[in-house]
């Protein structure tokens, strides 16, 4: 039995930040059932390449729709319409991941979806919210990274601003965030009878990613500024090191990893010297600490540094992405496995990071475009999205 079995999710979604959270959802169990547009090809991603798995499907668009359900129908057509609400009637949630003007002018909203089913839950993913000036705003991920604050604190001192690394890190959050308040309101709905509207934005999901440098400028008037080597802005050593052929990551959180550190070296007075004896003075000293600590780690490859350090500090190597995904641990893990398409039968991806009893969750593809209408919907609804295409 998977932990959300019984519960049921219509969404009208699109690309990155409602499919990621829903996913998640499908892989525990959740009956997703994807509402898309037949008339454009459906979700914008099964066209985005380079890696496509035959018509209106791509390796892209399965990165965010494991295990889901696709119904194709016409929103803007009454036999569409009529569909849809046949679905939210037998359903737990709605969500979407619209322009933050539309579930309303959709009737997407729970003012407009409580007299279908009073326990509905109605969730929403927008770029800036549905309640301020902005709310009619088109917004993606990276715009968010630049006016949060983020790509300001990303990158070298001396470089331009940067956005992180990872390609769809605030879509991919805010989607967790979303999934964590849909959740919650289902709870509520099923002890109470009553759904509710439940609202996420990428905007202040990114904003919210500031975490304490937020509180210290709020409270203090501090203003967190790039580090060299992605350093911590408070502990040190905390940063990137060289070494003989590589970099690694180490971070000292607390006395002792320093002590450890410098006794690796072959420099445990350094651990005593008034220098670096406290966080604070450390922290004070953070460029001494990084040339003394440089010229003892380059003498040796990352490889001996984490057979040494690794069960005494915590350390890891700086890798590239094939090394990172080539990587023996993953493999041990089985965070990399095989998950057959029709189009790919050896296809592997990435598993659900989440373990049940010790377990990996089940994984499936995305069903193809609309081939779940006959299921949810009923064969007429099928034939008349496919004369709409």
């Amino acid at each position: 039995m998977k932990p959300l079995q019984d519960l049921k999710i219509v969404s009208v979604e699109q690309f990155g930040a409602a499919p990621y959270g829903t996913m998640l959802l499908a892989e525990l169990g959740a009956t997703v059932i994807k509402i898309e547009n037949a008339a454009i090809g459906g979700d914008p991603a099964r066209k985005t390449g380079p890696y496509y798995l035959g018509e209106n499907d791509s390796e892209y668009f399965q990165s965010f729709n494991s295990s889901k359900k696709s119904v194709a129908l016409d929103l803007r057509s009454e036999e569409g319409r009529t569909a849809l609400n046949g679905l939210i009637a037998k359903a737990d949630v709605v969500m979407n991941n619209l322009r933050g003007d539309l579930p309303a002018k959709m009737g997407l909203d729970y003012p407009a979806l409580s007299s279908i089913k009073s326990s509905i839950v109605c969730v929403h993913i927008s770029a800036y919210g549905r309640d301020n000036e902005r709310t009619a705003r088109p917004g993606y991920d990276y715009l968010m990274q630049a006016e949060s604050g983020l790509m300001d604190l990303t990158g070298e001192p001396d470089g331009p601003p940067s956005r992180i690394g990872a390609p769809s890190m605030i879509d991919q959050t805010t989607g967790l965030t979303a999934a964590v308040g849909l959740l919650a309101a289902v709870l509520q709905a099923r002890s109470t009878g009553k759904g509710c509207d439940v609202d996420v934005s990428l905007f202040e999901v990114a904003v919210h990613q500031l975490g304490y440098a937020a509180r210290w400028y709020l409270n203090e008037g501090h203003v967190s500024e790039r580090q060299q080597r992605s350093a911590h802005f408070s502990v040190a050593p905390v940063q990137t090191f060289p070494t003989a052929d590589g970099w690694v990551f180490i971070m000292c959180m607390t006395d002792r990893f320093w002590g450890e550190l410098a006794t690796a070296i072959g420099r445990p007075e350094l651990a005593q010297d008034p220098r670096f004896a406290t966080m604070a003075s450390r922290q004070k000293n953070r460029d001494a600490i990084t040339e003394i600590v440089d010229v003892e780690l380059k003498k040796q490859p990352s490889r001996t540094w984490l057979d040494k350090l690794g069960s005494v500090l915590p350390i890891a190597p700086v890798l590239d992405l094939a090394s990172a995904l080539d990587n023996p641990f993953l493999k041990k893990t089985e965070m990399v496995r095989t998950v057959p398409h029709p189009a790919m039968p050896g296809m592997r991806v990435l598993a659900n990071p989440i373990k049940i009893n010790g377990k990996r969750l089940e994984q499936a593809p995305c069903s193809p475009l609309g081939a779940d209408n006959a299921e949810f919907v009923g064969a007429a609804s099928t034939e008349t999205v496919r004369g709409r295409r």
